[in-house]
């Protein structure tokens, strides 16, 4: 067992009334993994602590008199960057969560909550801590350590899902491949991302409530943080990480091409794999995503006009300057009736078939309804097989990495270009 799993999880409250200190120590009490430090009735007497005690958790009250929660906490993250904040308050107002999340808390409990919701945030949170090298102060968000203990930028997999056809399943496969990522690596961090912004479907199914949607990041996406989008994301229980399209389609028309550049760049910083359901459309939002992604998965459907698409996806994706590479040609909803023999579309496309998943009709329609991934309930199943394979089969081309890469990533990656028209002037 190592020294950090043997140790108790050292706690310092902060909280100007008296009786909620000693309620509070009173609830920890008798966990034997906990221990309180010390405890703080104002923020400026918390920041003189955190430094004295080096806490690993510290319970900060939002509302104080001297200094507030989220000055104080501002301040001990500068200045003790082992420290992680849990911000207290009556008021649980988006507004209060997001001003918490920017000063850099972890999370945001809202009064009166139960022992059981205390004790579970204040591990979750520790674990959640990050392991400070000796004589690193202001660790940044993002940075992860390599082999030889250096810090180096955490860069995740950005997997875009498109058909040129409609009706293809893009939001059925992305869901089921992010669960397959999740089932397959548990320690890296899988998010799934429904930009299909007027009429989503991944809330849905996933059985999710749209409590938290993109719309809540817009109004602060210029300084939008890991922090901050891990407060929007909402949590599925396979352990991805979910944003939701707008609940209401009007809102759609609100969200910029340069909004899901800023999003995708905090998202690498904070996620392993990045999967994003799009939808069928090369407007300048879709192209975007595209140009951004490490990989897209160009789903096809044995039907002619999906092929006659496809085809001429090709031909536009050449014009874009995408590499050949960049596309994996998936063939789904494989039926041998259907008469079109893979092979055969291999040839037509000059480009090889990266995975096949099967027709199955009765098991996706049964996932849907249920807002249960089939990979998760019925993993057994031909379609489920072929989509963990095929999670594989993105692990194994995009997670190891070359010199080349890793020279690239520490130059800095090229600003995104900017699509106004730009799909015109190349087909014009």
């Amino acid at each position: 067992m190592s020294e950090r799993a043997k140790e108790k999880i050292k706690v310092l409250i902060v909280d100007d009334i008296p009786e909620t200190r000693e309620n509070l120590k009173k609830l920890l009490f008798f966990e034997q993994d906990i221990d309180v430090v010390g405890t703080a009735s104002s923020g400026r007497e918390a920041i003189e602590l955190a430094a004295e005690l080096k806490p690993h958790v510290i319970l900060m009250d939002i509302n104080m008199p001297d200094m507030d929660g989220i000055a104080a906490t501002r301040t001990v993250v500068e200045k003790v960057p082992g420290a992680q904040v849990i911000m207290m308050s009556v008021q649980g107002e988006m507004s209060y969560v997001r001003e918490s999340m920017r000063a850099g808390a972890r999370e945001f409990l809202i009064k009166p909550f139960t022992s059981d919701e205390l004790i579970t945030s204040l591990r979750r949170v520790y674990d959640l801590r990050p392991v400070v090298p000796v004589g690193t102060v202001g660790v940044t968000q993002g940075l992860g350590l390599d082999a030889t203990g250096q810090l180096t930028a955490h860069e995740g997999k950005v997997v875009a899902v498109f058909s040129a056809k409609g009706g293809a399943g893009c939001s059925t496969v992305a869901v089921n491949l992010a669960c397959a990522l999740k089932l397959e690596q548990k320690n890296n961090e899988v998010a799934l991302w429904d930009t299909s912004f007027q009429f989503g479907d991944i809330g849905v199914m996933l059985n999710l409530q749209a409590s938290r949607t993109i719309v809540d990041i817009l109004p602060q996406v210029d300084d939008l943080d890991p922090d901050l989008l891990d407060e929007v994301m909402l949590s599925h229980g396979s352990g991805v990480k979910v944003l939701l399209a707008p609940a209401e389609p009007q809102h759609a028309d609100a969200i910029q091409p340069k909004n899901l550049t800023t999003i995708i760049d905090v998202m690498r910083r904070t996620y392993d794999w990045i999967i994003i359901d799009t939808w069928t459309s090369l407007y300048d939002q879709v192209l975007t995503i595209l140009d951004s992604a490490d990989r897209i998965v160009l789903l096809l459907t044995p039907e002619i006009p999906a092929v006659k698409n496809t085809r001429l996806f090709f031909d536009i994706a050449e014009k874009l300057g995408y590499p050949p590479e960049k596309n994996m040609l998936v063939l789904n909803k494989w039926d041998r009736r259907s008469g079109i023999r893979p092979e055969k579309l291999q040839g037509a496309f000059n480009h090889s078939l990266d995975g096949i998943i099967p027709l199955d009709e009765r098991v996706v329609l049964t996932s849907v309804n249920q807002g249960v991934p089939f990979v998760l309930n019925n993993r057994t199943a031909p379609i489920s097989q072929s989509i963990l394979e095929f999670g594989k089969r993105l692990a194994e081309v995009l997670l190891p990495q070359s010199e080349e890469s890793a020279v690239a990533e520490e130059v800095g990656t090229q600003p995104q270009p900017t699509h106004t028209g730009r799909l015109g002037r190349l087909l014009g």
